[in-house]
């Protein structure tokens, strides 16, 4: 397993541009208010900084850090909080800006810890979905691309700290 490499393009990178465009203007549609995002590192933010610079209006941002993966290809299941917020959320329009949603496990553990902040409205943008690999149902407002279930890097994605600099997804075999 520690020589697996990126082996096929599965999303360029001008569709991935293109796609956090979309889902910039479709957020400012919901919330032309404002919005605090809250990127779950490391492999958000990329993402998040693209978001960010497509979105309009008002835009806070904060970053948690949260492990499910350790160094291998799935899940473990098991969530552990590296690094918490640094800003209150109460009364404030907060999506969670989340790389990849896999088994959602990770996703609702988010969702509980930061409901019980008080947020106004607390939402979820990912970049990738794979909803085959659901073990809870986790809704997800915003979503780049669905996928099947792929192993993929790259635009912040990693294997084993590898491949987030690449500017598209690509497939590891």
């Amino acid at each position: 397993m520690s020589d697996l490499r990126p082996i096929e393009v599965l999303i360029p990178a001008d569709s991935i541009q293109r796609r956090v465009a979309e889902l910039a203007a479709e957020i400012h549609h919901d919330l032309p208010d404002g919005v605090h995002l809250v990127a779950v590192l490391k492999g958000a933010f990329i993402f998040m900084a693209d978001l960010v610079r497509s979105l309009e209006g008002r835009v806070s941002l904060d970053f948690m850090a949260v492990s499910s993966y350790a160094k291998g290809t799935t899940s473990s299941g098991e969530v552990r909080m590296l690094k918490d917020l640094d800003h209150a959320l109460d009364g404030k329009d907060v999506i969670i800006v989340e790389d990849i949603v896999d088994t959602g496990v990770t996703l609702a553990y988010l969702k509980e810890i930061l409901r019980a902040r008080n947020p106004r409205t607390l939402r979820t943008a990912c970049l990738i979905s794979k909803p085959s690999r659901r073990q809870l149902d986790v809704p997800v407002e915003y979503i780049g691309f669905r996928i099947e279930d792929r192993f993929v890097v790259g635009y912040g994605l990693d294997y084993a700290e590898q491949y987030r600099n690449l500017p598209h997804i690509a497939v590891v075999g």
